[in-house]
């Protein structure tokens, strides 16, 4: 075998930088969070070519020493811990010491720093590991890096990065994080000349979401807030109006860190679970601070992104049942408009006055810095006559427009009254019913249409499972009994689930053979296929398993309420009609049916005068 060796320190690094810069997301992100803990409260971001060609980070933080900046490219040296003792208490995101070693070992990396105290400010340029230029020059308080030609010494790596357009979709992702993270923070982000989004920093998170997500995204925000012993919970809920196919749109952040976490995920999930539609995801931007940061390990990779948390079950019941109890505060009602919102006369106002005034858009005091051999870049004018500063201004009028009409809401949101409680009862009335499906109800200055097959439903597997906690299931016999055929492996699980089966209102009893007499179910699902459903509820309990918080049998419960409800095309009578009202009126949730589906809308007086011109 070949002799062991040592392994020189440019080999080292090289093989490091694989752990820290994947891509050039990862660089971004590094030298963010350094700009972050650096105490920026600007900083400014341009990628071009999805920042393998090129990437600059400029912030206005506390700037690095001359004497320390040889020191700071040094694998393991940080200004964040001093020893092992520090990882059970780490306040800052970056604390490894790895970032600007593995960067320098893979691309070309110039840096521009100057500290508040120094009369002028450093000039570093690294080729790989080699230095070609240590030198004094002018510059403002604060650090500029620019990253060129990523990975151009280890051409196996850069052949595995995406299209340029793939990989500056990473890092838009990493930067709208970044922004969300810290509102207090004025970020502007570049790709090539087109700016993305530039929030002001004036510590609004709503204002932060209205720039990343949108116009329609503000107006369907709940503020949560949750504090028990052992951590503080803040940011806002996205309405099941705006519910995603994908979790891309759960975001949450741990002492200002952008983390994934099943454990969160799936807290916030179950507190969503009464009001999303299967493979449906909630909207949520959530800042989340331990009060013992020793309880949590951050250490867990080098992204910095993988957290374990010492208390798991007690965080996910306690935020499970926050969410959950926010939202059932809440009035869930969808208002259906029957047009699109076009901008106003004020809006149209607001923009000319503002292009008339040249007032600029967003905030924070933006510098721009420029290096030896790369142009220094000048602002462009905000008011030009194009499409797109055009747009600017109008997304920024749009905002402020947007904010004065919910401002109302937001602070007054928490004292709403609730549409559908018995007390209100009283004030609907019953107006008939459209297609043998929906229920118009007239109250005060709206109408709300009533899905009787979802709310049916609804009705149906609350009353089912109320009675399969208090264990007071009620069954119906069937005469004759059902012979259901069973495999080895169906045999088997029954067996080992057959109290389950009892505690759903199933009697079943041997009947010979691999054969089972099903001779009794639950009332409520008399007459709906009762083989296939208790062959249906033995499959899900034999993939899945029975978990600690029933999920699976109560998915399954909702599936049989869906089928034992009464249809759309079923023509119910009035009494039928106000029964069922009546009755959906006393559930917790009586806005979505089990499957997260809306049982009722609601359309405003308001909108249907505009579609008469009145």
């Amino acid at each position: 075998m070949n002799p062991i060796q040592v392994l020189d320190a440019e080999t080292i690094d090289r093989i490091a930088a694989g752990e820290v810069v994947e891509r050039p997301s990862s660089v971004v992100k590094e030298l963010v969070e350094n700009a972050i803990d650096a105490g920026a409260d600007s900083v400014t971001v341009e990628i071009k070519d999805g920042g393998i060609g090129f990437i600059r980070v400029t912030d206005n933080g506390a700037g690095i020493p001359r004497d320390q900046l040889r020191t700071a490219f040094l694998r393991h040296a940080t200004s964040k811990i001093r020893g092992a003792e520090d990882l059970s208490g780490i306040a800052s995101l970056g604390f490894r010491g790895e970032a600007l070693s593995s960067i320098c070992a893979v691309a070309m990396v110039e840096v521009i720093t100057k500290t508040a105290d120094a009369l002028t400010g450093t000039h570093l340029v690294m080729e790989g590991p080699r230095e070609t230029a240590f030198e004094e020059v002018g510059a403002p308080t604060g650090t500029t890096f620019l990253i060129r030609n990523l990975f151009f010494n280890t051409p196996a790596r850069r052949k595995f990065l995406k299209s340029p357009t793939t990989e500056a979709g990473y890092i838009v992702d990493l930067m709208e994080h970044m922004a969300l993270s810290r509102p207090d923070i004025s970020f502007k982000f570049q790709v090539g000349s087109q700016t993305r989004f530039y929030t002001s920093g004036n510590g609004e998170l709503r204002e932060v979401i209205y720039r990343i997500y949108g116009r329609d995204m503000i107006q369907n925000l709940v503020p949560f807030s949750l504090e028990t012993e052992a951590f503080q919970i803040d940011g806002y809920l996205g309405t099941p109006a705006i519910v995603r196919s994908n979790r891309n749109f759960e975001v949450y952040f741990l002492g200002g860190r952008y983390i994934r976490s099943n454990l969160l995920g799936r807290a916030i999930e179950e507190g969503y679970r009464e009001y999303l539609m299967q493979h449906k995801f909630p909207l949520c931007v959530l800042h989340m601070k331990l009060k013992d940061i020793s309880r949590v390990d951050v250490n867990v990779h080098p992204s910095k992104m993988e957290v374990r948390f010492m208390d798991g079950p007690g965080i996910f019941d306690a935020v499970s049942a926050g969410i959950r109890e926010r939202l059932r505060n809440r009035e869930m009602i969808p208002s259906v408009g029957l047009d699109e919102k076009q901008p106003s006369h004020r809006e149209i106002q607001l923009l000319q006055e503002m292009s008339h005034q040249g007032k600029p858009v967003g905030g924070g005091n933006q510098r721009q810095s420029g290096f030896t051999k790369e142009k220094p870049q000048i602002a462009p004018e905000p008011f030009e006559v194009n499409r797109a500063r055009q747009y600017r201004v109008m997304e920024e009028t749009r905002y402020q427009a947007d904010r004065g009409q919910t401002q109302d809401f937001h602070q007054g949101e928490l004292f709403e009254e609730k549409v559908l409680t018995p007390e209100k009862r009283v004030y609907f009335r019953l107006i008939g019913q459209v297609f043998d499906t929906y229920w118009l109800i007239e109250y005060e200055d709206r109408m709300l249409v009533v899905d009787q097959h979802a709310a049916h439903e609804k009705v149906k597997y609350e009353r089912f499972m109320k009675q399969y906690h208090e264990k007071s299931l009620i069954t119906q016999n069937l005469l004759p009994p059902v012979i259901v055929s069973l495999t080895g492996q169906e045999e088997t699980a029954y067996r080992e689930y057959a109290a389950v089966f009892a505690e759903l209102g199933f009697e079943v009893e041997p009947f010979g053979g691999s054969e089972y007499a099903l001779r009794s179910v639950p009332v409520d699902l008399y007459g709906c296929q009762e083989k296939e459903l208790f062959l249906a509820v033995l499959d899900e309990l034999l993939e899945g398993g029975i978990r600690g918080d029933l999920t699976v049998v109560r998915e399954k419960i909702a599936s049989m309420s869906c089928k034992a409800a009464v249809k759309g095309n079923n023509r119910l009578s009035t009494q039928e009609a106000q029964r069922l009202i009546d009755e959906l009126l006393t559930l917790d949730n009586p806005y979505n049916c089990p499957h997260g589906r809306p049982t009722i809308i609601s359309v405003s007086k308001y909108e249907m005068e505009k579609k008469f011109k009145r």
